[in-house]
């Protein structure tokens, strides 16, 4: 406990130092044809905006006075280290002036880290204004909507968690009696996600790890501990309840549900690492930072948790304040999931169709599932940088999104013909030439023919499938030369690519790592196989119900509102599946390792699932509350990917405890009879030791 402590008070100490280690992760895919189109067109003095300011007369001005503002913010921004290129409505451009004439553009292309450029919008932005005290100046763009990202996610999570954790406190209470238990699991989360901090900010000095991945780990990592701790101190609990010294307890508690909790944390980080190889830095540090708070949590269970229960010793079992309401004793058997137990293995054919069936159904929306990027809009329509790009969007002919960068490596004589093949392709409006600055980098510079920059206005938005056909369309279109096309539609669809394309070989690697883990720890090569096939399906219909919501906007009203876009960002997407697949096989693991247990001592394969379910549906049921309470909390956010992983991870933890574990799994489980402890002749057997419990105890009525 002492080490704990210096832990936590160096951890606290520390944060001030990390927390500007931490960047932005972005959100689209590196080592892309759309990356190097960008990183030329940069160099070429054409870079894709970070940064776009609209500019507006308060007294509703004239053009004159728009383009002449716009000039003086061009001026203003150009002279600052971090800016590459600035262009503006001051220069005639059609494309930076609204229908109306009224409001200008100017648009600013940022150098360094996805972390420099959202730093350097934060001081831009006052600047702008400052410079033109008489016009109204609106930012949005990806470098200020990162911004607004990561500060409204920041708060949104920090309230929610003030929220969440006197109901999970009270859950607690409710579950295991006393306020000394139920505070032991915040002992354990407390010191877990706050040293994850630190760890994080030393990993951010090799990797970019963003401050909202380091948000939504503690968000996870709070979940997680409670979790963790409950199962050990749920058999604590139990064996004390038995009759057996403190001290003996807690050495069977860790000798078994210890053992589960390592397991768990060893499942959960494989997920977690498979994900992390899809290169999308924000899904990698989302992944690295999932890691870190579930081996912290893991390592703070197995060590806090017993010295807090040792120095407690029988203070832990304190006066209970809701005896009197309890049917069934602390420790003991639930009555409830034993008879649910009992009739589920009595017909185990009609249970499972009937719980495949209702997954089934949950998984169909997963069926039109379609990728996409964050932009501006998963925030609140009344955000500043929503807001901002909704008016551009509607009051621009050409809004700085829809252009895509062509950048022609080695033009010749033809390229008049190839802008006018672009010009006829579907979706395309206008099609012009714009000069460059450079030569395109080291090596050019004495070439006759220097790369040419072809932007393409299209008429569609950059993350419809239009979009991405356009972006299709411009990279088969014979060119003067080798081609690299660009811009958000180019990023989006490269993005998407990118996640399908590495999406066959993480599943592989997941199923390869978890299929070990599980081996290991059943001693079966049959369990660890119907584990993995029942947690694909139930993330199938997590998966549907996240698309149900969040895609097609059912039930938006209800989690306050936001805005539908058709598509879902991959990297939080791919994130909450990888916890709720992480949090499917985590309840398994308890759940087979207690079924296992009793298998051990003698039962028959019906008697042990009986037994195993009725000594753990009270618990899981518990932790996935919990676990719920804390993550539905985060589903109160104004930003939209924290509302999906909030909802989504909440809504698959009931589903899989009450459903999947409670129905679907002792009916398998039962279906397969002595086939679920079937193994190689070279996996070692441990002797089965004999019975606690009589077979009829566990089956009888």
């Amino acid at each position: 406990m002492a080490c704990a402590a210096v832990a936590l008070v160096v951890a606290l100490l520390s944060l001030p130092a990390v927390s500007g280690a931490f960047g932005a992760g972005g959100t689209i895919a590196t080592g892309t044809e759309s990356a190097r189109a960008h990183k030329q067109a940069e160099l070429l003095g054409v870079g894709t905006p970070d940064l776009v300011l609209a500019l507006t007369v308060r007294d509703g001005g004239a053009r004159p006075a728009v383009a002449a503002g716009a000039g003086v913010v061009a001026r203003v921004l150009a002279g600052e280290p971090a800016v590459r290129t600035v262009r503006s409505a001051a220069t005639g451009d059609p494309w930076l002036s609204s229908r109306d004439g009224r409001t200008g553009l100017v648009t600013v292309s940022l150098s360094g880290s996805d972390g420099d450029r959202k730093e350097a919008a934060l001081r831009l932005v006052p600047k702008a204004r400052a410079a033109v005290p008489g016009m109204r100046v609106d930012a949005s763009g990806a470098a200020w909507a990162t911004a607004e990202i990561d500060r409204q996610g920041g708060a949104d999570l920090l309230r929610a968690e003030f929220w969440a954790a006197p109901l999970v406190v009270l859950l607690l209470l409710l579950t295991y009696g006393s306020w000394a238990a139920a505070a032991l699991p915040l002992v354990v989360a407390v010191p877990a996600v706050v040293c994850c901090a630190p760890l994080l900010g030393l990993l951010a000095h090799v990797t970019d790890v963003s401050a909202f991945a380091v948000n939504a780990a503690a968000a996870i990592g709070f979940g997680l501990s409670i979790d963790f701790t409950l199962f050990v101190l749920a058999r604590y609990r139990e064996e004390h309840a038995k009759g057996m010294p403190r001290a003996r307890a807690l050495e069977v508690a860790l000798d078994t549900s210890g053992r589960c909790v390592l397991c768990s944390a060893v499942v959960i980080s494989s997920c977690l690492v498979a994900v992390a190889a899809i290169p999308v830095p924000l899904l990698r540090a989302l992944a690295l930072a999932g890691v870190a708070v579930t081996l912290l949590a893991a390592l703070a269970a197995l060590t806090v948790l017993p010295a807090a229960l040792t120095l407690l010793g029988d203070r832990v079992d304190g006066a209970d304040p809701l005896r009197r309401l309890r049917r069934d004793s602390i420790g003991g058997p639930s009555r409830f999931w034993r008879e649910l137990a009992r009739r589920v293995t009595a017909r185990p054919a009609a249970a499972a169709v009937g719980a495949l069936a209702v997954l089934v159904v949950m998984a169909w929306p997963a069926m039109g599932l379609r990728l996409g990027a964050i932009d501006e809009r998963t925030l609140a329509p009344t955000a500043s940088s929503a807001a901002a790009a909704a008016d551009v969007r509607g009051r621009f002919e050409v809004p700085p999104e829809r252009v895509q960068v062509v950048v022609l490596e080695r033009p010749d004589a033809n390229l008049a013909d190839y802008t006018a093949a672009v010009a006829r392709l579907p979706h395309v409006g206008t099609v012009r030439v714009v000069p460059t600055t450079a030569a395109g980098g080291p090596g050019q510079a004495g070439r006759e023919r220097r790369p040419a920059v072809v932007l393409v206005a299209a008429t569609v938005g950059p993350d419809t499938p239009q979009g991405a056909s356009l972006v299709d369309a411009l990279r088969k279109t014979p060119a003067p030369g080798p081609v690299l096309v660009g811009g958000r539609a180019a990023q989006i669809t490269d993005t998407t690519d990118a996640v399908r394309g590495a999406l066959p070989w993480v599943g592989v690697a997941m199923c390869v790592f978890l299929q070990t883990a599980l081996t290991v720890f059943t001693r079966s090569a049959m369990a660890p196989l119907k584990a993995l096939a029942v947690a694909v399906i139930s993330l199938a219909a997590g998966l549907g119900w996240i698309v149900w919501i969040f895609q097609s906007g059912h039930g938006a009203d209800v989690l306050g509102g936001f805005t539908v876009t058709g598509s879902l960002d991959a990297s939080l997407l791919l994130f909450t599946l990888a916890v709720v697949f992480g949090l499917s096989l985590d309840y398994e693991v308890f759940l087979l390792g207690r079924i296992r247990e009793e298998f051990d001592r003698g039962l028959d394969n019906r008697a042990a699932v009986v037994t195993g379910i009725s000594r753990t549906g009270r618990l899981m049921t518990s932790a996935a509350a919990a676990l719920a309470i804390s993550t539905a909390a985060i589903a109160t956010s104004h930003v939209t990917i924290l509302k999906l992983m909030g909802a989504g991870i909440a809504s698959a933890a009931i589903l899989d405890a009450i459903l999947v574990r409670g129905i679907l799994v002792p009916a398998v489980m039962t279906l397969l009879g002595p086939v679920n402890w079937w193994r190689p002749a070279h996996i070692g057997r441990r002797r089965r030791r004999g019975p606690r419990t009589a077979p009829s105890e566990a089956v009888a009525g």
